[in-house]
């Protein structure tokens, strides 16, 4: 099969529709819990201002797509509502806190992860951006198909990195704590790009074998 070959989602367009009205409406609900009385109110302005606007933007494409025939899929939908979720949730409790201690202590970890799990989930966007770039036929490799989307999910990760850093060093220093959750590693910044990266594999590699099925 062709990489660079736009194909349409199984199900049609409208099952597509159908799945991300109720994504978003699962996650404007979920917004809303998450929003009344969180544990710290600059912090949970911080984690979801990034949110929204990539809610924003992935709303605004996927109507775009539909009007040009191209529609997003279900899965690349699926794969991008993870984020969202997670850093929802991580925005309500500070993500150092989230009640994530069945998994630290199953796994005996000396920290909470759920930090690291929503970073990997940051490189589920690899799927869509894949999609769009197959979409409109906007590279004739498969190299740079799976290439350009790694490439561009670790330099977000690296600019949300800076502005973690900005605003760990400009606003109150609990809160720029809470933001910037290291929890004591020096090395944090690094594993969440690393994180990013992994997620990114993951779902270039789902893209690889969704491409192979549709």
């Amino acid at each position: 099969m062709d990489n660079t070959t736009s194909t349409r989602p199984p199900g049609g367009s409208q099952g597509v529709g159908t799945l991300a009205r109720c994504l978003l409406a699962s996650y404007l609900l979920l917004f809303t819990i998450c929003g009344y009385a969180p544990r710290d109110r600059a912090v949970w302005f911080a984690e979801n201002l990034p949110i929204v606007l990539i809610v924003v933007l992935v709303v605004w494409l996927t109507r775009h797509q539909a009007l040009r025939g191209t529609p997003v899929t279900g899965v690349a939908l699926l794969m991008m509502s993870v984020l969202p979720i997670l850093h929802t949730i991580g925005g309500h409790y500070t993500f150092e806190r989230v009640p994530f201690g069945l998994v630290t202590e199953f796994f005996d970890f000396e920290r909470n992860h759920y930090d690291r799990l929503a970073h990997f989930s940051v490189g589920f966007y690899a799927f869509g951006i894949a999609e769009l770039i197959q979409s409109r036929r906007l590279v004739n490799t498969a190299w740079i198909l799976y290439l350009f989307p790694l490439f561009a999910i670790v330099t977000v990760a690296g600019l949300y990195e800076v502005f973690e850093w900005q605003y760990a060093i400009s606003a109150d220093e609990s809160a720029g704590i809470a933001v910037l959750g290291s929890q004591g590693d020096i090395w944090d910044a690094q594993k969440d790009i690393l994180a990013d990266g992994l997620g990114a594999l993951f779902a270039l590699a789902c893209f690889r074998v969704f491409a192979r099925y549709r």
